[in-house]
């Protein structure tokens, strides 16, 4: 027995329309360019540095209570 109370949104299948041919209508703007340059060269390059930084800076293993973690203190 189908559930009768069920009503079909026919903004949801233009929704899925859209998102599933969006590439079709993608244009290069100066936001789009800023969000690619921003996620795909500044952050890795952020990332990056901090973690070549602080790479060997702390020793985690073996360390007893009061003892520092860090290499060079």
């Amino acid at each position: 027995m189908a559930n009768e109370s069920f009503k079909h949104d026919p903004a949801i299948d233009r929704f899925n329309a859209m998102r599933e041919g969006a590439y079709l209508n993608f244009k290069w703007t100066r936001k789009t360019v800023t969000t690619a340059v921003i996620g795909f060269i500044v952050f890795p390059t952020a990332l990056y540095y901090m973690t070549a930084r602080t790479h060997n800076r702390w020793n985690w293993t073996g360390k007893r209570k009061g003892e520092p973690l860090a290499i060079n203190p």
